[in-house]
């Protein structure tokens, strides 16, 4: 029987405070001052992705998409994802990463499992793809490109903080999988409502207590092969 599984992907399959992160990291900035206005409500989650855009593009005037692309090269993935996403793939289930994070770290990961069909725009899709759909459905945040290859101001914005559970109800409904069949795996308080909408939660790698009050597991590692026995115990239950 076939089970939809949801990754949250900043500090779940990217063992990293965040892909963003990453990125300020390499760039040697700090979103420090974005962060705070949104933690004190004067910050929306849209005005937010427009002002570490424009941090981005300040630090280097002339940035591309190409150079993004560059920046988020080497991010380092979570221990044992490869084993964990080898066996949901193999076992035929589906696979959605649901995240706020840049979507070219989520592209490398969906890249992992390719679809035996070419490349078509569809929902939970990935653009520019290498020739081949994946078999993933990615819905993340990021950057978007200006026909003349450089950043625009206005950023790619399909995951809100705390709109994940809708997401997840729509995969639902699209591949008829029920909420009885579905598994969530995230970190923080904006995964709660993936949570909601699972049969089994699991708070991985908790990044504060909220998201443990709400989930029905918790995983207190850094290895995905931990999330993996939970998820076999769950569908072989």
């Amino acid at each position: 029987m076939k089970y939809l599984i949801c990754f949250d992907m900043d500090r779940v399959l990217v063992d990293h405070l965040s892909t963003w992160q990453y990125v300020y990291d390499k760039l040697e900035i700090s979103n420090h001052e974005a962060f705070e206005l949104y933690n004190q409500g004067k910050l929306d989650e849209w005005d937010w992705l427009k002002m570490d855009l424009a941090l981005i593009k300040q630090a280097h005037g002339d940035i591309t998409d190409e150079k993004m692309r560059e920046l988020c090269v080497g991010t380092p993935l979570m221990a044992g994802i490869k084993d964990c996403l080898d066996w949901i793939i193999s076992n035929g289930h589906e696979v959605a990463i649901i995240s706020g994070g840049m979507q070219e770290t989520a592209r490398e990961i969906a890249c992992m499992y390719p679809a035996e069909h070419p490349w078509r725009r569809r929902w939970g899709g990935i653009n520019r793809h290498r020739g081949f759909d994946t078999k993933f459905h990615v819905f993340t945040n990021g950057w978007l490109e200006r026909n003349d290859g450089t950043i625009d101001n206005f950023g790619r914005y399909q995951v809100q903080m705390n709109g994940k559970g809708s997401i997840v109800k729509m995969l639902q409904r699209r591949l008829g999988i029920s909420k009885e069949r579905t598994i969530s795996i995230g970190d923080s308080a904006g995964d709660i409502g993936m949570f909601e909408e699972s049969e089994l939660s699991i708070c991985f790698n908790p990044w504060d207590e909220k998201p443990v009050a709400i989930a029905k597991k918790t995983i207190r590692s850094r290895n995905l092969i931990d999330v993996l026995e939970a998820v076999k115990n769950q569908i072989k239950g």
